[in-house]
């Protein structure tokens, strides 16, 4: 735990990807009087029991924009923070059954080679000799970006949360927000169980809470929590290495290496919103039977265990992000919808510079909390 203070210039709320970005960039940027609070340690919520996926191939040119950045951040990671994150760039392939998600698809990648991705469309009978251990003769066809990779997010998390300490930054974990203070509509401070904390600034990055968070605050986000099942196998080598992140749009499986084992999961549309992270058995089968079903060979794959995590999903599956002018002071960078992991160390620099600055040169219009039933046909479709 940080040493105890009780006051501060920011106080951020959250301790995964996006919380500890924040910190960094904003010591960096010379914003030293920082505490983050994390009701239990860090990145072990939502940002470690994710899939660490990053990748480029999205639909909104502002999603496109964020990976990209990270996506060059990451690879020259190490040379920053002294930190191998285990960045790999095994590739992003995207597959599509049916002539509908084809066309959407084939939409997706104009705009992607628009903004300087280097995907490539690809025919089933390419896809298979390739990755011949793929299941092709019921696709229309499949996209690949050999940029796109996964990374370790826990070792990118504790990597930002260390360079933020080392600047001054004050880290509490297993410190709860319990009541957010707020007069004549400017921030005043938070009530943590390790006491109160006087600040005129708040920034929200509570992930799956941060719906919570807000309501603390007098404000309604529509940020709702959903389970996220993900299952490893044991030491698996029937898939050459590397193994791509492969990802069936229509039945929103996926899965992708992880040495010595294969990670896989599968995202569903039968869950209803909750904090429920328990390992549900008959979901477990019917990721397998998804997953032989798409890699024959997996049949062979025993599952060694499993994990729940949480995403925090918008109607339309882009985050919230920046100030939210009705009460001064607030900030938020939460409902990202699986996708908070590779952009949280853009988002941070973008937080830091409009508390710092006053303003950023990213457009954050597509992130607007006020912007429900305004933007039409403008949402995330590649959000899985």
């Amino acid at each position: 735990m940080g040493e105890l203070t009780n006051t501060a210039d920011v106080v951020i709320i959250g301790g995964g990807i996006v919380g500890a970005s924040t910190a960094f960039h904003l010591a960096e940027q010379g914003q030293k009087n920082v505490v983050l609070c994390e009701r239990d340690l860090l990145a072990q919520a939502s940002t470690g029991l994710c899939v660490g996926g990053i990748r480029q191939q999205f639909s909104h040119p502002a999603n496109i924009l964020l990976s990209q950045e990270v996506v060059r951040l990451f690879e020259r990671f190490e040379e920053e923070f002294g930190v191998d994150i285990q960045f790999r760039q095994a590739g992003y392939i995207f597959l599509a059954q049916h002539s509908d998600t084809w066309e959407d698809v084939k939409t997706s990648v104009q705009i992607q080679h628009k903004y300087g991705v280097p995907v490539e469309l690809l025919p089933p009978e390419e896809i298979k000799s390739r990755w011949a251990y793929l299941e092709v003769n019921d696709l229309e066809g499949g996209t690949f970006c050999p940029e796109d990779g996964y990374a370790d997010p826990y070792l990118v998390t504790m990597a930002f949360a260390n360079a933020a300490r080392r600047l001054g930054v004050h880290i509490r974990e297993q410190t709860h927000v319990t009541a957010i203070s707020v007069e004549h509509g400017r921030i005043r401070g938070v009530s943590t169980t390790q006491g109160p904390i006087s600040a005129p600034i708040i920034v929200n990055t509570a992930g799956a809470w941060g719906g919570e968070i807000a309501r603390m605050a007098g404000l309604k986000i529509p940020v709702k929590p959903y389970r996220r099942q993900v299952f490893a196998t044991k030491a698996f080598d029937l898939i050459p290495r590397p193994v791509p992140m492969v990802i069936d749009l229509d039945s929103l499986f996926y899965f992708r290496g992880e040495d010595p084992c294969i990670i896989l999961g599968m995202s569903d549309r039968e869950e209803t919103s909750s904090f429920n992270t328990h390992v549900d058995r008959a979901f477990l089968e019917r990721v397998i039977e998804a997953a032989v079903y798409r890699a024959p060979v997996l049949e062979k794959a025993e599952i060694l265990r499993g994990w729940g995590g949480l995403y925090a999903i918008t109607p339309d599956e882009n985050p919230i992000i920046g100030v939210i002018p009705e009460i001064e002071g607030f900030l938020c960078a939460v409902g990202f919808s699986g996708h908070g992991f590779q952009h949280g160390p853009a988002v941070g620099r973008i937080l830091a510079e409009l508390i710092c600055k006053g303003q950023t040169d990213f457009d954050l219009t597509p992130f607007a909390h006020d912007r429900f039933g305004k933007i039409r046909g403008k949402s995330e479709r590649r959000a899985i």
